[in-house]
């Protein structure tokens, strides 16, 4: 076994390493960029190298630095996460180059199933089932509307050498296929600098089942079961679990040997995912690709295994052979994703900085969440992970459903309410489950209204801080006055609430009786504990997985703002970069013009008037980094 190991990664994913090589007396070594000088994963290694700027071209994926900060540190081994370099042919190579041991498989496996087109063709001839369609070097666009002919529609266009639904598109009549080819190899081009395409059959209500597989160096290839990932957004997963409830043992087993002759079919070392989309109609399962690294839900499988995916990644890769040759399920496991992200809002990303953490103790959570953490635009939006096992699937559904709800995160907008409400959901519940299925159901999942004795709390916890204890009635802000208390008036988040001593009145509402009291971090309203942090004027309350940022405002302020937002305000919808800046100050504008694109955490998007007028006032410059609905600039409409 090795003595020391860099991890080329941050986040979750370079904790759980470091974890593992503590738990294994191996030395740890991290790597961070200028964002995460004082990150979970820093503090918890033997040692930390800077690789630079919070660029990550200049920092996690910068092959030059990862291998010197190994080397000057006397590591003997990389391990590269997942994401990053994770998946880079050349990074591997550059390790064994410099006498360092990749922690993954070969390059030539890496670069065997990282181009779709070649791994099809591969597994093809391992006699594993692929879905139907064309798979062919250098197709041209009267290639693929002659293939897309035969194949019939719907049919899906994916680009050779990339994932995550960018370059794909999906055509379901011939007269849209030229317009979505161009479009697709555009993308493609873009995202991964190669606009080769394959053209495959659209499968009906897919799911998404993936198969782990583990292989030596000595010939010893096993599967360890199935995930199920159906559940995504944005063609990116969600919620995951172990066994999949769809999969009978026959398919189960059937599945496991397509998938180790998968691996076997390009000499595969160490651990590795086989995905498969699955016919929800009629059950066919073809081969969709197989991902070259550790996955963001092992934790599933390691829980109804009970094998150890990074220790199993560590053995391989120091030469030892598989202890086992199959493994047993026992129970069910399901994990959720927490994402820095607003699923109202499209799931755009947000960000901010942690006030005030609990994360469930009674199941297993992957996390560098930390309270000072700042969450920024520069990286993958995932927080932690939080991941329950049980009995039965039922089980496993309740007890993450429960700790969800006992996870709150104060200082920065998660998907947890959309998550708990997921998990609800009564097709989820039974099972019936499939790649759409967020979408369809989405506007239901966010609809959450805002209960009232949460603004009424807000505006109660504001008096309480406002009325002093110095004994001075003439310093205090709370409404006292000789005879009888005032109302004073609120705007919290736009509504307006009334504050009489306990009474509270909201928008047009009866007054009613609230008992208010602070005990530390904690607000109690009635027989109610809210976690609560603030920030500036902003109060977060937090209760039952939900986290609500309170902006408090006197109304004579509210209405100064409200008189300068009837110009037509335009606002950053995420933290990030300004990439594009399109109209410049006395420009006129019409509504829905494009004006900004703002990118963050691999998105980009466009900023548009929201009237037609003029640009009065531009406030960014293209390069600019700027904060959740931060003013862009201010459009005032024509008859104005």
């Amino acid at each position: 076994m090795f003595e020391s190991v860099l991890v080329a990664n941050r986040g979750e994913i370079a904790v759980r390493v470091i974890r593992a090589l503590r738990a294994h007396g191996i030395r740890s070594v991290a790597v961070y960029s200028d964002a995460d000088a004082d990150a979970a994963h820093v503090r918890l290694a033997d040692e930390a190298v800077r690789l630079g700027p919070a660029a990550a071209r200049e920092s996690y994926l910068s092959i030059e630095k990862v291998v010197e900060a190994a080397l000057s540190t006397g590591a003997r081994a990389v391990h590269p996460g997942y994401g990053f370099l994770a998946e880079n042919a050349e990074f591997a190579r550059a390790c064994d180059k410099a006498g360092l041991v990749f922690i993954g498989p070969p390059a030539e496996a890496i670069e065997a199933m990282g181009d779709k087109i070649r791994a099809k063709l591969t597994v093809a001839a391992a006699g594993v089932p692929v879905v139907p369609g064309r798979t062919e070097v250098g197709m041209t666009d009267d290639d693929l509307v002659g293939a897309a002919a035969e194949i019939g529609f719907p049919v899906l266009l994916k680009p050779s050498a990339g994932g995550g639904g960018k370059g794909m598109r999906l055509v379901r009549e011939p007269g849209a296929l030229r317009d979505a080819i161009e479009s697709a190899r555009r993308e493609a081009r873009g995202s991964f600098g190669d606009d080769a395409l394959l053209i495959e059959r659209f499968v009906g209500n897919p799911r998404h089942v993936e198969i782990q597989v583990l292989a030596d160096a000595h010939g010893g290839v096993v599967h360890l079961g199935e995930r199920e990932c159906s559940l995504q957004r944005r063609h990116q997963k969600i919620i995951e679990e172990a066994p999949s409830p769809l999969l009978t043992p026959e398919v189960r087993e059937a599945m496991g040997r397509a998938a180790v002759e998968a691996a076997r079919s390009v000499g595969y070392v160490g651990a590795g995912t086989v995905e498969f989309i699955v016919d929800g109609a009629s059950g066919d399962w073809f081969f969709m690709e197989m991902n070259t690294r550790l996955q963001v839900e092992h934790p599933v499988t390691e829980l109804v295994t009970g094998v150890d995916l990074v220790e199993q990644q560590l053995r391989v890769a120091a030469g030892e052979p598989l202890g086992f040759t199959s493994v047993e399920l026992t129970g069910h496991a399901v994990e959720a994703r927490v994402y820095a992200e607003d699923p109202s809002r499209g799931f755009l990303p947000t960000g901010g900085t942690v006030l005030l953490l609990e994360e469930p103790a009674d199941v297993r959570v992957d996390s560098a969440l930390r309270v000072g953490l700042t969450v920024g635009s520069d990286y993958d939006p995932m927080l932690a992970k939080v991941i329950a096992h049980g009995a039965t699937r039922a089980e496993a559904l309740r007890r993450l459903h429960a700790a969800l709800g006992r996870f709150t995160l104060l200082g920065v907008t998660t998907n947890v309410p959309f998550l708990r409400a997921l998990l609800t959901d009564p097709d989820v519940r039974a099972g019936d489950l499939d790649t759409g299925l967020v979408e369809r159901k989405l506007d239901s999942l966010v609809a959450v209204d805002l209960p009232d004795e949460v603004p009424a709390a807000a505006a109660l916890e504001r008096q309480l801080s406002l009325a002093g204890d110095d004994g001075d009635p003439w310093a205090r802000s709370d409404g006292w006055r000789l005879g009888d208390r005032a109302w004073t008036r609120w705007l919290i988040d736009g509504v307006e609430v009334r504050v009489r001593g306990d009474e509270v009145s909201i928008a047009d509402g009866e007054p009613a009786r609230y008992a208010v009291r602070v005990e530390g971090d904690r607000l109690v309203v009635g027989g109610r504990r809210y976690a609560m942090a603030r920030d500036g004027d902003v109060l977060w309350l937090g209760r039952d997985g939900h986290a609500w940022a309170l902006t408090e405002t006197r109304p004579s302020e509210a209405a100064a703002s409200g008189a300068a937002g009837r110009g037509g305000p335009v606002t950053s919808p995420m933290p990030g970069t300004v990439l594009v800046a399109r109209a410049a100050q006395g420009d006129e504008v019409t509504a829905g013009q494009a004006l900004f694109v703002v990118e963050a955490m691999k998105m980009e998007h466009t900023v548009t008037s929201p009237v037609a007028g003029v640009l009065t006032e531009v406030h960014v410059r293209e390069g600019q980094q700027v904060a959740l609905d931060q003013p862009l600039a201010v459009v005032v409409p024509h008859e104005e």
